[in-house]
């Protein structure tokens, strides 16, 4: 049993709702049509710490390591996320690596967990949209999908006005680019609203990162998300298959 199936059985909160963290664009059809296809998929994890696994007790802890095992489960496919998370980093040093790794292999998703450190660093906010869109324009050049995960909320937010500018920024900016945007910062001031104790306990001990039971509860969060996004695929694919079976049946 994987570390977030194992985890699963305790009374954690569950992500029935997790459909409804997704904003903007919710289709992934090139990654659904693989799994049609029941061939391997391969999905680009890339951030800051919250990817790299910073409070994750092992690199099985961390939330990619988790995804990719949680997605397996839910796919009965192979399913390989590779982590290319680097703590401290902000968007102009993501960008870097992203445009890097899009040149050196070919993904059939990538997630950008992006944010948190330009807001708490000062980072100039018409600045980092324009890096988001580039990093997006990278990642369309490349044929790849992908989906933004926005920043965490923890507790000691200092300039809250300021941090939730550039959170409502990564959701503006994947709505009109019509990228999907999981939400963790509304997942997380979820948990808090239903019990500070609850968000605590997701969190490792600097009570800024997420710890082990976080990740865990990030990645079945995701994967649920994803699962919908890809029965939206599905969805949104069916009339047009219909059509053309109507037409050849003519």
């Amino acid at each position: 049993m994987g570390a977030g199936a194992s985890a699963r059985a305790d009374n954690a909160p569950a992500c029935s709702s997790a459909s409804a963290r997704l904003k903007g664009q919710s289709a992934i059809p090139g990654l659904a049509g693989k799994l049609f296809r029941h061939q391997p998929i391969r999905i680009l994890a890339i951030g800051s710490s919250s990817t790299e696994g910073i409070g994750a007790s092992s690199p099985d802890h961390t939330y990619p390591a988790q995804l990719e095992d949680d997605l397996a489960a839910l796919w009965k496919e192979p399913v390989t996320v590779v982590n290319s998370g680097k703590g401290g980093e902000t968007v102009i040093q993501t960008i870097e690596r992203l445009e890097a790794a899009l040149k050196a292999d070919r993904y059939d998703l990538v997630i950008w967990q992006v944010g948190t450190n330009d807001a708490i660093n000062g980072v100039d906010e018409t600045a980092f949209r324009a890096l988001l869109e580039r990093g997006i324009s990278a990642v369309r050049q490349s044929g790849t999908e992908m989906v933004l995960l926005d920043q965490q909320y923890f507790p000691s937010i200092k300039d809250l006005a300021r941090y939730e500018r550039f959170v409502n920024a990564v959701s503006a900016t994947g709505f009109e680019r019509k990228i999907g945007v999981f939400s963790r910062y509304a997942l997380m001031k979820e948990w808090n609203s239903r019990s500070p104790e609850e968000l605590r306990s997701m969190l490792s001990a600097d009570g800024f990162h997420m710890g082990d039971k976080g990740y865990d509860r990030l990645a079945d969060c995701m994967a649920d998300a994803l699962q919908a996004m890809v029965e939206h695929s599905v969805a949104e694919a069916r009339p047009t298959v219909t059509a053309a079976a109507s037409v050849r049946d003519r």
